[in-house]
């Protein structure tokens, strides 16, 4: 018996000191690190097959890529406004409110200010495929389609025979999607289209031959791009899914938010697929995106929108979107307006909230009523009622699932995109959004959110109080492991 324990002490410490050696062989934030420590000593073995495929960053030879494709494409792209900015002869009609933000993304991420875009949103699926598939079909030199979810079911099969139809007639077509997001999607679901002259790829994150080789949940390809003809894009958080379009009854009807832009805030989303399709190119065995003037077209759209393409991810220490919601929840003066399907922030974000609701902004946050990741909304309803406690309006939305990453301040600045308010998009998945500096489309956006209000309700204190212990133990254990979440 005493034989027995001295080996399991040494089992345990064994444990311990390899826990300590693979949590601390990575340079990680202070709560990621304890959370994975936890995880590693209470739960062995299992805990060190969870890390394998949570827990790794991604790898220093991908960041290094990644980084390089960028710096091709976005200097020489963002040298030119630079200069103007250091003349004070950059977007003089700003308010300083807009002005910090441009000049935060403008250093930080490379992401060049665009001032003639013309936008249309899109709340609901329908619309906004039908809109994608008329543009897809009107199409006349290249189509580039970035996705996290590219399912092949009935709308899936939709939006690809329209790109089949695209290739045919001789427009380059390139599909780029996340294999772990889009589950049930291969290869072969792509064979017409290839054979008809166009390409796709897995993205470099989740490749076949790596759900093998190097198994990781992380690190995926969350953006929802389509870039047309160079001119026209679409960029938020719509995926290519049925559940899209609230065929599904596990979800209902789902909201979310896309946005058509027409402009030259499109080049920025060219050059982020570019740099994305390139990446992914080094391990497969598809042609190269070249640079072309026919890809980045100069032209005068006809819109008044000024816009920035931010992207962020495990490639960068940035967090350059995580940066701007810091920047426009700290500066907001009268309303702030966020929709997220995960209420996860790290304590810089959950603390601006606080602060600018303690101060008088209006902060309104709208979250799900049901999961789509059970372990998930335990943590969201964690913060939600942290918040709720300290001044911030957090309304449950119960029409269905709600999917939009949306964030609108003072009629003035709105993101759309498909980064969330949680760590994962902070941190470990690759985002991109929109940021807008136009009345319109703000008060566009707001009335979309009100809209949404009148089938939300307001969660008190009383509602989290009259939960179960078992409920508020899910919570409480959730938030414990928020930094690997």
């Amino acid at each position: 018996m005493q034989t027995f324990g001295i080996i399991v002490l040494i089992i345990w410490l064994l444990n311990l000191l390899a826990a300590i050696i693979t949590v601390f062989h990575e340079k990680r934030d202070i709560s990621t690190t304890w959370a994975w420590l936890l995880v590693l000593v209470f739960i062995p073995v299992l805990g060190f097959i969870l890390y394998l495929f949570v827990g790794r960053k991604i790898s220093h030879d991908k960041i290094f890529t990644i980084q390089k494709e960028q710096e091709k494409v976005i200097n020489a792209l963002t040298k030119r406004q630079k200069e103007m900015w250091q003349k004070r002869d950059l977007d003089k009609d700003s308010t300083q409110q807009e002005r910090e933000l441009e000049h935060l993304f403008l250093e930080s991420e490379g992401a060049f200010l665009t001032t003639n875009n013309q936008t249309k949103l899109f709340d609901d699926g329908k619309v906004f495929f039908k809109a994608l598939i008329d543009d897809i079909n009107q199409a006349k030199d290249s189509i580039h389609v970035e996705f996290y979810t590219f399912y092949a079911d009935d709308i899936g099969h939709e939006v690809l025979h329209a790109l089949e139809n695209a290739a045919a007639r001789g427009v380059e077509v390139r599909v780029l999607y996340d294999m772990w997001g889009s589950k049930g999607t291969n290869y072969k679901f792509f064979k017409k289209l290839e054979e008809l002259g166009g390409a796709a790829q897995g993205f470099i994150s989740s490749s076949a031959k790596q759900v093998i080789t190097t198994p990781r949940l992380n690190y995926h390809d969350h953006r929802k791009l389509v870039i047309i003809d160079g001119k026209t894009g679409y960029i938020g958080g719509f995926n290519i899914g049925d559940q899209y379009l609230g065929r599904l009854p596990k979800y209902g009807y789902w909201s979310d938010t896309h946005m058509r832009v027409y402009g030259m805030a499109v080049i920025q989303m060219q050059a982020r697929f570019m740099m994305d399709w390139n990446t992914t190119c080094r391990r497969t065995t598809k042609k190269r995106f070249e640079f072309e003037k026919r890809f980045f077209p100069v032209f005068e759209g006809n819109g008044h929108t000024k816009m920035q393409i931010v992207s962020s991810g495990p490639d960068s220490e940035r967090q350059s979107i995580k940066r701007g919601y810091q920047k426009i929840i700290s500066t907001a003066q009268n309303y702030l307006y966020i929709q997220t399907p995960y209420l996860i922030p790290d304590d810089s974000v959950l603390e601006s909230l606080v602060i600018a609701a303690l101060s008088g902004v209006d902060v309104r946050i709208m979250i799900p009523c049901k999961p789509d990741h059970p372990f998930v909304y335990r943590a969201t309803e964690y913060y939600a009622k942290y918040l709720v406690d300290n001044g911030v309006k957090v309304y449950r939305y119960d029409n269905g699932f709600l999917h939009a990453k949306t964030m609108i301040t003072d009629d003035t600045i709105s993101s759309v995109g498909s980064a969330n308010l949680d760590f994962r998009s902070f941190k470990l998945n690759f985002e991109c959004n929109a940021f807008c500096y136009d009345d319109d489309l703000t008060k566009q956006l707001k009335a979309i959110y009100e809209k949404d209000l009148e089938n939300c309700t307001l969660l008190t204190p009383e509602y989290f109080d009259k939960q179960s212990r078992w409920r508020k133990f899910k919570q409480y254990f959730s938030r414990l492991l928020s930094p690997t979440l």
